[in-house]
């Protein structure tokens, strides 16, 4: 039977290894180049997979590690690690600092626990681990209070960008930060008020779906359901503002361009 007390420990050691490769990386390994997606891809982040990967095989070896840059595109097994070695490579490629490590260990597509370190914040976030803010919540019922955070927008697609255009024309404020573990800490630590997430693969959101349901926030998918890992759609947020937000994702009104000055005005209180 799983020990999952005892596989956070396992996942510590493993983040740790990691970050502390990439903290002592010389920019020589921020060098880009292109997968065959498009998506951008470093020498850091094959190396930061290899380092954890290793930790993990060591200390877990019945458990496989699945990680991005090694990924075979089969079904994830029973159980497994998810890992992210950089999530928000084009930002680290860039020398920005909002990028993180990202590691979950999941069973039958469910994510039980995460850990996601940003090495250049100095922050590390852990299920498991509450720590409680003196600053009061700002709680946002609808779409028009919130400020949401979106990540995977870089198609280009004509009706991805008519839809963003709505919930950008909708809500208080749109944030586009470029990691989607991070979006996710943001709603389980209240500095977003929700998150949408588009095209998300598994170790993307893993780590950060775990952490943002223990602090009792709402993570949904596609269909309107409990987020479940290879959903082409995340929300997360309050559970109401979360099934706003999923609903104008999902059906937006007819014609709906940048004007949404009807939709603003149903939604206030």
């Amino acid at each position: 039977m799983r020990d999952l007390a005892a596989l956070l420990t396992v996942a510590e050691q493993a983040v740790d290894a990691g970050s502390g490769w990439l903290a002592r990386a010389g920019d020589e390994w921020s060098a880009r180049s292109f997968k065959p997606s498009g998506e951008e891809v470093t020498a850091a982040d094959v190396e930061v997979e290899r380092v954890v990967s290793q930790v993990l095989r060591r200390l877990s070896p019945g458990i496989p590690v699945v990680g991005e840059e090694s990924a075979t595109g089969r079904p994830l097994p029973p159980r497994c690690w998810l890992l992210d070695p950089i999530d928000g490579t084009m930002n680290f490629a860039r020398g920005a600092p909002f990028h993180a490590l990202s590691l979950a260990y999941a069973e039958d597509g469910a994510p039980l626990l995460g850990v996601i370190d940003a090495p250049a914040l100095g922050r590390r976030w852990r299920t498991g681990a509450h720590e409680v803010s003196t600053r009061a919540p700002v709680r946002a019922r609808t779409v028009s209070e919130a400020v949401v955070g979106i990540t995977g927008t870089g198609s280009g697609e004509a009706h991805l960008v008519r839809r963003i255009a709505l919930l950008q024309s909708a809500a208080y404020r749109l944030r586009m930060q470029g990691a989607m573990s991070l979006d996710l800490v943001g709603v389980a630590e209240g500095w977003l008020d929700a998150c949408l997430c588009l095209g998300p693969k598994p170790w993307d959101v893993a780590a950060g779906t775990a952490l943002a349901r223990e602090r009792g926030k709402t993570v949904l998918g596609a269909g309107g359901g409990e987020f479940v890992l290879g959903s082409p759609v995340l929300v997360a947020g309050e559970e109401a503002l979360a099934r706003q937000i999923l609903g104008m994702w999902k059906s937006p009104p007819a014609g709906a361009g940048p004007d949404t000055t009807e939709l603003r005005a149903r939604e206030r209180p």
